[in-house]
C-alpha cells in the first residue's frame, strides 16, 4: 500500500517545502503556502502523450508562412492584440477579472471562426450547455460548427478533442478542469499545471489552437502557478472596470507578435462591440473649458490614442500630502510633481495632487509626461488650456524635454479629431518629414512648456516658490 505525503506548495510560484512557511523564498511572496498530498511513490509522471517519438528534421525545412498559420477571429481589435490572429497549435491564456467578458469574447470569437467554416469546441466547467447557448444566442447566431462541452475532467475533454478534432477549443476555466492522477483539489498548483501541460502538449503535437481562460487573484495575477504563464505562446488580459461600458484587451505576453498593441471594447446587451476609434471614444465627454485637463496623443503599440489627463490640487491637510493616480504610475506622477516644485518653483508640498486618465484606460507611454504637468499646473492656477491644443513629450529630472517616438502618427491622430495645435519636444521637430496643418510647437525645457500654454501668468509675474 502506497504511503501518502503531506508536502506544502506555494500557490504562486510552485515552490515546495516538507512544512507550512509564511514567507516563500523562491517568489519572495507572503502566505500563499497550502498543504497538499501526494503519494510518496508515485516518483514519475504516469501520463505520456499518445503520440509518436519527435524527430529531428532540418530546419529550413519547416514551413513559415505567417498567412497559413494563422486562424482569423474576425474581430478585429482581438486579432491587433493577437499580431494578426490565432496562429495554428499555439496556446493562448486570457484572465480577467469576474464578469469582464471573457467568457463572452471567446464564445464571440468561436462563433464567427465557426461561421468560417472551422469547427471549434467550447469547454465550459462552470456552465451547463443550456446557459452557453443562452449566452450564445444574445451575442448573435449559433453556427453549426459551434461544439460545447460541460466537462470538468481532463481524461474525458481529452477524449472528446481526439473524437471531434477541432481546429480551436477554449477551455473556460483551466481552474476548473482535474485529473484523477492528481489528488488534490481543482483550482490547486499540481492539478492546474498538470491539466495544463496535458492540453497544451495534445494542442501542439495535433497542430490545435487552444485558448485557456484564467481566473485572477484579488492582486489582479491569473491565479495557480506562475509556471502556468511560461508555458503557453500568449498571455492576454482583459481590463476595465464594471462601472465603464469601455474594455481594454491586453497583451503581456506574445511569442508570436508585439505586446505593446491593445485591443477596445464596448460591452454591450449584444455582448462586446469593438471600438475602432477609440479616441473619439476616450474624448467625447471632455470639457475643453475646464482647468486641470490636457489631451495627450499616446501611443499603444502601433496605434495612436488621444486620451485626457485629468489633475487637482487641493489643499491637505495632511503633514504628508497625497499623490493619487488612476490609470498612470504613481511613482512617475510622484517624480513629475517634484519637478515642477524644484524647476518651476510651484508650490505643491501642502497640496493634495490627483491624476486619473478619463476613461480608465491605463497609460505606460513616457510621452504623456508633458501632458501630467500641464494638468497639473492648469488646476493649480485655474486656468483651462488653450483651445484644441494637444501636448505630449517626456520630461527629465532636470527640467528638460526629451524627444519620444512616433510623432507624426501622433500629429496625424490629433489634426484628425480637430486640434490645431500640438506642443511636441524640440527634437523630435526635425523628424516631421509630413506637411500637417496643425500648429507644432517645438519646447526645451519645462518653462517653454507653461510659457506657452499660461503667457498670461507668466508675464504678470515669474513663478517662484510663494507666487504658486
Amino acid at each position: 500500500m502506497r504511503k501518502l505525503k503531506t508536502i506544502f506548495t506555494c500557490s504562486f510560484c510552485g515552490y515546495q517545502a516538507p512544512k507550512w512557511i509564511g514567507h516563500c523564498p523562491e517568489c519572495d511572496q507572503w502566505n500563499t503556502f497550502y498543504e497538499e498530498t501526494h503519494k510518496e511513490q508515485d516518483r514519475r509522471p504516469t501520463w505520456r502523450p499518445d503520440t509518436p517519438s519527435s524527430q529531428p528534421v532540418a530546419l529550413s525545412t519547416v514551413s513559415h508562412q505567417q498567412e497559413e498559420n494563422r486562424i482569423a477571429t474576425g474581430i478585429v481589435e482581438l486579432d491587433r492584440v493577437l499580431g494578426g490572429g490565432l496562429v495554428r497549435g499555439a496556446a493562448v491564456l486570457i484572465g480577467g477579472d469576474p464578469g469582464i467578458g471573457k467568457s463572452t469574447l471567446v464564445l464571440q470569437a468561436l462563433s464567427r471562426c465557426a461561421a468560417q467554416d472551422l469547427p471549434v469546441l467550447y469547454v465550459s466547467g462552470e456552465e451547463s450547455l443550456r446557459q452557453i447557448r443562452m449566452r450564445a444566442q444574445r451575442i448573435g447566431t449559433v453556427p453549426e460548427r459551434l461544439l460545447a462541452l460541460a466537462e470538468t475532467d481532463l481524461e474525458a475533454i481529452l477524449e472528446q478533442i481526439k473524437n471531434t478534432s477541432p481546429a480551436l477549443v477554449v477551455i473556460d476555466s483551466v481552474q476548473t478542469v482535474y485529473t484523477a492522477d492528481i489528488e488534490s483539489a481543482p483550482g490547486s498548483v499540481s492539478q492546474i499545471r498538470e491539466c495544463a501541460l496535458r492540453l497544451i502538449t495534445h494542442a501542439k503535437h495535433t497542430d490545435m489552437t487552444l485558448l485557456l481562460i484564467g481566473h485572477v487573484t484579488k492582486e489582479g495575477a491569473i491565479a495557480g502557478p506562475r509556471v502556468l504563464e511560461h508555458m503557453v505562446d500568449t498571455v492576454l488580459y482583459f481590463e476595465g472596470d464594471r462601472g465603464h461600458a469601455y474594455r481594454i484587451l491586453r497583451a503581456v505576453k506574445n511569442r508570436f507578435g508585439s505586446t505593446d498593441e491593445i485591443g477596445v471594447f464596448e460591452m454591450s446587451g449584444a455582448g462586446l462591440v469593438e471600438v475602432g476609434n477609440p479616441s473619439e471614444f476616450f474624448l467625447a465627454e471632455r470639457s475643453e473649458q475646464a482647468p486641470g485637463s490636457a489631451v495627450v496623443p499616446s501611443i499603444e503599440g502601433t496605434r495612436p490614442i488621444l486620451v485626457e489627463v485629468q489633475a487637482l490640487t487641493a489643499p491637505s491637510p495632511l503633514a504628508l500630502p497625497r499623490r493619487t493616480t488612476i490609470g498612470l504610475d504613481q511613482n512617475r506622477a510622484s517624480v513629475l510633481v517634484a519637478v515642477l516644485e524644484k524647476k518651476i518653483g510651484m508650490t505643491l508640498y501642502n497640496q493634495d495632487v490627483f491624476l486619473n486618465v478619463a476613461g480608465g484606460i491605463r497609460l505606460n507611454d513616457p510621452g504623456v509626461d508633458l501632458g501630467i504637468i500641464a494638468a497639473v499646473v492648469s488646476s493649480k492656477l485655474e486656468q483651462p488650456m488653450p483651445r484644441k491644443t494637444a501636448i505630449c513629450g517626456e520630461v527629465g529630472l532636470t527640467g528638460e524635454v526629451r524627444g519620444i517616438s512616433h510623432v507624426g502618427q501622433r500629429l496625424r491622430e490629433a489634426e484628425r479629431l480637430g486640434f490645431t495645435q500640438c506642443i511636441i519636444p524640440n527634437n523630435n521637430l526635425k523628424h516631421i518629414h509630413d506637411t500637417h496643418s496643425i500648429t507644432v510647437v517645438g519646447v526645451r525645457s519645462v518653462n517653454e512648456v507653461i510659457a506657452q500654454l499660461f503667457p498670461t501668468t507668466m508675464r504678470k509675474k515669474r513663478p517662484s516658490a510663494d507666487s504658486l
